[in-house]
């Protein structure tokens, strides 16, 4: 709908672009250009990400808790079942690639993985329905898949990297996590060689964590974009086939950012990798 009104690349510019908010000339204020939401620095927030994963996230906590508080010893409903299958599902996904002891490990997993694919799944939204009533309400620009931000996605792979480091340090301790990086895996003699491959291969986890994520959920909203700006009854003949594929993508990086989570973890306990 808002394609009649943009021509084809400010229509695309337009769903690509956050609500971004921050500082400027002394007063706080919504971008309505990337060249402003530039202009505004590193402390801008992008107020869409920020929204729509604190909404997902309280949802999701609220659904297990109430699930959990009515939870019952006989014939289970429906979403105690789901409930279970999902928590026996992580657990199994936690046996079989985690070998420490860790009460941490199962729980960051599970809320790694619905959050994530709670934040997947708003691609499946038509892509100017949100916009449309953002538009309504006054706001210029609204993004409803916060996995399409890399700030978001770099923002959780952090998060896990600093789980990675403080384990390392905490099962190892500093001196057996300096030794890591120094003397494996040549010894004491290639001592230059050795910090540079494990200092490498230590930031290239959260990097790999944060871009294959943001990749794939940016390529994906970026087609479902592409096939709004051709005719009506051209959109619902691709869309409905892609949204049914897409329906893999999202589970599938929500469960490859989990599994990696749970490898660099069990990584971090062991004396060597």
């Amino acid at each position: 709908m808002a394609s009649e009104l943009l021509t084809s690349s400010e229509y695309i510019k337009h769903h690509l672009q956050n609500l971004t908010c921050g500082m400027q000339d002394g007063s706080f204020h919504c971008a309505h250009s990337v060249e402003e939401a530039k202009a505004m620095g590193f402390w801008a927030i992008n107020v869409d990400t920020l929204s729509v994963s604190f909404v997902l996230g309280v949802i999701f906590l609220l659904f297990f808790r109430l699930v959990a508080k009515s939870a019952t010893q006989g014939v289970p409903t429906g979403a105690q079942n789901f409930a279970e299958w999902i928590v026996e599902f992580i657990d199994n996904s936690v046996r079989g690639s985690f070998t420490g002891r860790s009460a941490l490990v199962a729980p960051l997993a599970l809320t790694i993985f619905i959050w994530i694919f709670l934040m997947n799944l708003m691609d499946l939204i038509p892509i100017d329905y949100i916009p449309f009533v953002a538009e309504q309400m006054g706001v210029s620009h609204f993004k409803v898949v916060p996995t399409t931000d890399p700030n978001a996605t770099i923002g959780m792979a952090i998060g896990v990297f600093f789980l990675v480091i403080f384990y390392s340090i905490k099962i190892k301790g500093l001196g057996g996590f300096i030794g890591e990086l120094t003397l494996q895996p040549f010894g004491k003699f290639g001592l230059p060689f050795n910090i540079f491959l494990e200092v490498v291969n230590l930031i290239a986890k959260p990097i790999s964590l944060a871009l294959r994520l943001f990749g794939n959920m940016y390529a994906g909203e970026m087609i479902f974009i592409l096939i709004a700006l051709l005719p009506f009854y051209v959109q619902w003949t691709l869309s409905l086939p892609w949204a049914i594929f897409h329906i893999l993508i999202v589970t599938l990086q929500a469960f490859i950012f989990m599994t990696l989570t749970i490898v660099y973890l069990d990584m971090a306990h062991q004396e060597h990798h």
